[in-house]
């Protein structure tokens, strides 16, 4: 009898869906590790997820004598957002299922839904940003983990 199970997932739904090794983010966090500045990151793989995650992080953030700039990390978390759709969606993903964090190549998606929920809950969009927490927990994961990533 084989144990080989067709789908792991032992409550019937969709399998976990894992982006591949060489997505775009991975090109972004080679450049940036190669001490690439994060925009001239953006023109070398403008289809990560990660790169504008990290914008939108920024953004929220402010840096140096930038103050917090929301509008702007929404722009850069919706873009990040989409971007990670069109790959999940390449990748099998069906609108429903696991989108594991402890993937790295998931990350740069699920980082940008994080931004997008706190960008939207920061310019006063507050039922998108409870879709994109709901959209976390239903993918498997939580803002909690998420954020613990950056």
């Amino acid at each position: 009898m084989s144990h080989d199970l067709p789908n792991p997932n032992l409550l019937g739904g969709p399998a976990p869906t894992l982006l591949p090794a060489d997505h775009p983010d991975a090109v972004v966090r080679a450049a940036l590790a190669d001490g690439t500045d994060l925009r001239e990151a953006v023109r070398r793989a403008p289809a990560s997820s990660y790169v504008w995650a990290l914008l939108a992080e920024q953004a929220l953030a402010g840096h140096g004598t930038h103050p917090s700039d929301p509008v702007a990390a929404y722009a850069f978390a919706r873009t990040g957002y989409h971007r990670g759709l069109d790959t999940l969606r390449r990748a099998g993903w069906r609108g429903q299922g696991p989108i594991p964090a402890s993937h790295e190549p998931n990350q740069g998606f699920l980082r940008a839904l994080l931004a997008l929920a706190e960008a939207a809950e920061a310019i006063g969009e507050t039922d998108e940003a409870q879709r994109c927490r709901t959209f976390l927990t239903d993918s498997g994961t939580s803002p909690h983990e998420v954020g613990a990533l950056r």
